[in-house]
């Protein structure tokens, strides 16, 4: 069993030019359906939940309009600034409304600027306030902020968790080889409803509560 109270839910970009239809970055997941499913098994966590102890976190990555933070960057880094993605002020850099409807529940950290949610932010100063050990990461995308942001969590001594199906990759295969090979060496991988069941609400399982 996991300890709700000494648990965070890092959601990890989710913004309109990842999730949204017309999203600047919607395409960098072959599958459209696979992010709407993602999308889904998100939310459908975050709504159960909510009403309970557990600190649920966003990191969105937002950017200064000269992207003064990517000045040397390369890859994918490089292409969020040549297309404009999340930069500040943008609908593309908006938190996504599904998010925003649980208000001041969801705590937000700002200051991320490149893979790594840990980096340049203050989250590891919310987590310890919070005296936080376990981290359930969720979002996009996974070979890059998911898998960066998990090992980062490792390394400073967090029991990590990373949400299978709450998560994408560039392509199934590459969420398949993450899932299977990757996030296994650092910390544990479990689907939104496993999830469920193993930290309970109250005393409850998933299943009575579903019941």
């Amino acid at each position: 069993m996991i300890d709700i109270n000494s648990t965070a839910l890092i959601l990890v970009g989710y913004q309109n030019d990842y999730f949204a239809a017309n999203g600047i970055l919607r395409g960098v997941v072959e599958e459209a359906e696979r992010v709407n499913r993602t999308l889904d098994h998100t939310m459908e966590l975050v709504t159960h939940f909510a009403p309970s102890d557990l600190t649920i976190i966003s990191t969105p990555i937002i950017l200064k309009p000269d992207y003064r933070a990517l000045a040397n960057s390369v890859g994918i880094l490089d292409t969020i600034k040549q297309v404009g993605a999340f930069k500040e002020g943008t609908f593309g850099a908006e938190t996504i409304p599904e998010l925003l409807a649980f208000a001041d529940r969801i705590t937000y950290v700002s200051g991320k600027v490149g893979f790594n949610a840990f980096a340049l932010t203050n989250l590891e100063e919310v987590l310890k306030e919070r005296k936080i050990k376990n981290l359930l990461v969720a979002g996009m995308v996974t070979s890059l902020c998911i898998d960066s942001t998990g090992r980062a969590g490792y390394e400073r001594g967090y029991k990590v968790t990373i949400l299978s199906d709450c998560t994408s990759a560039r392509t199934r295969v590459e969420q398949d080889f993450y899932c299977s090979h990757v996030f296994p060496l650092y910390g544990d991988v479990a689907t939104n409803l496993e999830l469920k069941e193993q930290m309970p609400i109250a005393g409850l399982t998933a299943r009575a509560l579903a019941a």
